[in-house]
């Protein structure tokens, strides 16, 4: 029996010696062997983050993170900026509503990303912004924000950019320090080829200097807990300790390969999906694609609900569906994680046997052949 493929934009495929950790026997979280992993595991994360800053575990799934980042870099009434253009984008604009924020809100359209000069027209319009909080990867769209270039106009203000980087760290590229970015978060079950779990945060100094003047609430999430206890090699509840060990061996597969040389295969993968599908005659939903997550249209006269169902049931790939107004109207196919040229074809195949079950017309293996010879090349 043939194992299934996942292809999805998370949780990605873990790889075999990750899995394999997890059955090791479990620790207490109060001793020094684990406090040694967990040591190796915080020095590791800051060369995927690409900062000299300390990386905060917390033991949430990513969303945990980006609320934790709300209520200790704010206060009630404060006024900030959020980005809503996609499903993820809609989590800060609920976030901040949660917490009774002044929320100016960018909207845009799902098929796009916000562009650096949005985001400026938006400070200058609101120089009293405490918060810029923006999406790196909005996975539900495809899109990948110009982080960079708004990283360029957040620095000159007093404005904190706070970027979810749940789908897109150690995919595409995000130099935290280098480029000037305050907060990033992430989660385990994306890049980090690990099971759902984990969240991840990192503040420089403009930011952890806000969080001194923070009254939102907060008790599980609160950061200068979590910062103090960080010292010690260790965190104020207790953490998902199986999964920090896996943790360890991914980051030192990940280091062990190189950010640049992992950035550029999550490029070659994502190109030859690109390069099969639209030899297919597929076209891409969003105009700023990038290398997390790939959105394709579903063709006209394709039944979009049974496309994913099929390719699961049918053909063991996964693939996800539209989310929101999406839903059928697009598949989303994703080379993030532990993925590989192999995994990439199978997946074309699949997506070409079923699109053939729903009675569309192409000539059949054109989208692989396109996608081999381009990782040919």
């Amino acid at each position: 029996m043939r194992k299934p493929v996942l292809l999805t934009p998370g949780p990605t495929q873990v790889p075999e010696e990750v899995l394999a950790s997890a059955s090791l026997p479990i620790m207490h979280h109060r001793t020094p062997q684990f406090e040694a992993i967990f040591e190796e595991a915080a020095e590791n994360l800051k060369y995927i983050f690409q900062t000299e800053n300390p990386v905060i575990m917390l033991t949430s799934s990513g969303t945990g993170a980006l609320e934790s980042s709300v209520i200790n870099l704010c206060s009630p009434g404060d006024k900030v900026i959020a980005v809503n253009g996609g499903k993820f984008g809609e989590r800060w604009i609920e976030l901040c509503q949660t917490y009774n924020l002044d929320l100016v809100e960018i909207t845009i359209p799902w098929h796009r990303t916000v562009k650096p000069e949005e985001i400026e027209k938006a400070l200058q319009e609101n120089p009293d912004a405490k918060v810029v909080f923006t999406t790196l990867s909005e996975t539900s769209s495809g899109g990948v924000t110009d982080i960079e270039g708004i990283a360029k106009i957040t620095r000159s203000s007093s404005a904190i950019l706070v970027v979810d980087a749940v789908s897109g760290l150690g995919v595409t590229p995000l130099y935290t320090d280098k480029w000037g970015v305050d907060v990033v978060v992430s989660g385990s079950q994306k890049g980090f080829m690990l099971p759902p779990g984990l969240a991840f945060i990192t503040m420089n100094e403009k930011a952890r200097k806000a969080m001194e003047t923070s009254t939102l609430p907060k008790y599980y999430f609160d950061l200068k807990k979590a910062y103090k206890n960080a010292e010690k090699n260790t965190t104020p509840w207790t953490p998902a300790i199986s999964i920090i060990v896996q943790l360890n061996i991914a980051l030192r597969m990940m280091k062990e390969e190189g950010i640049e040389a992992i950035y550029a295969r999550h490029h070659q993968l994502s190109e030859a999906i690109r390069q099969g599908v639209k030899a297919l005659g597929l076209t891409l939903y969003n105009e700023d694609t990038g290398d997390c997550c790939i959105a394709v249209n579903i063709p006209k006269g394709v039944d979009g609900g049974k496309f994913v169902k099929l390719a699961r049931d049918k053909y063991q790939v996964t693939f996800a569906g539209g989310q929101g107004s999406l839903k059928g109207n697009i598949f989303r196919i994703s080379a993030m994680g532990n993925v590989g040229p192999n995994d990439v074809i199978l997946g074309l195949a699949a997506i070409e046997r079923v699109l053939a079950d729903l009675g569309y017309s192409f000539e059949k293996g054109k989208g692989i052949a396109a996608a081999i010879d381009y990782l040919a090349k």
